[in-house]
């Protein structure tokens, strides 16, 4: 059975643990290929349903495709990069993480992408919201709009 969802739910944030990590790994298509409980209940996810899964299914609309055009050039170039990003929980809700990318690489081939993600800030997470609100507009992205009624 398929779940409806209505915008007012992407307001619903999960709030990440302080003393927590998520954890997770992907191989070079992006598929998750590891994750940890944590990653699993902060995305409402069983691990399980993650593993396979393009990484992607927790972007947030929120998130400018800028940030990712930035953290794959960086990748590439610098085999890290570190960032603010809003994801999506699996219930439409969402949370926010400081998320550092890294290649693990084998033979000196990249065989592999680990993140590690901590929780920010309530300020934080108002800036990099305007931020990205700022970035999507500039963009000509379509922005997030709040009806309340």
């Amino acid at each position: 059975m398929q779940t409806e969802y209505t915008q007012s739910e992407f307001l619903i944030e999960t709030i990440v643990p302080k003393d927590e990590l998520i954890v997770s790994r992907t191989d070079l298509k992006g598929n998750i290929t590891y994750a940890n409980e944590t990653f699993a209940r902060i995305s409402g996810y069983e691990v399980e349903e993650l593993l396979g899964k393009p990484h992607n299914c927790v972007r947030h609309p929120d998130m400018p495709k800028k940030i990712f055009e930035e953290l794959w050039s960086s990748l590439q170039k610098n085999n890290s990069w570190e960032g603010v990003i809003k994801n999506l929980r699996k219930d439409k809700g969402f949370y926010w993480v400081y998320a550092q990318i890294s290649v693990v690489k084998k033979d000196n081939k990249i065989v592999e992408y680990k993140s590690i993600r901590t929780p920010i800030s309530f300020q934080d997470k108002i800036k990099y919201q305007k931020l990205y609100d700022r970035i999507k507009e500039e963009s000509k992205e379509p922005k997030r709009v709040v009806i309340y009624k």
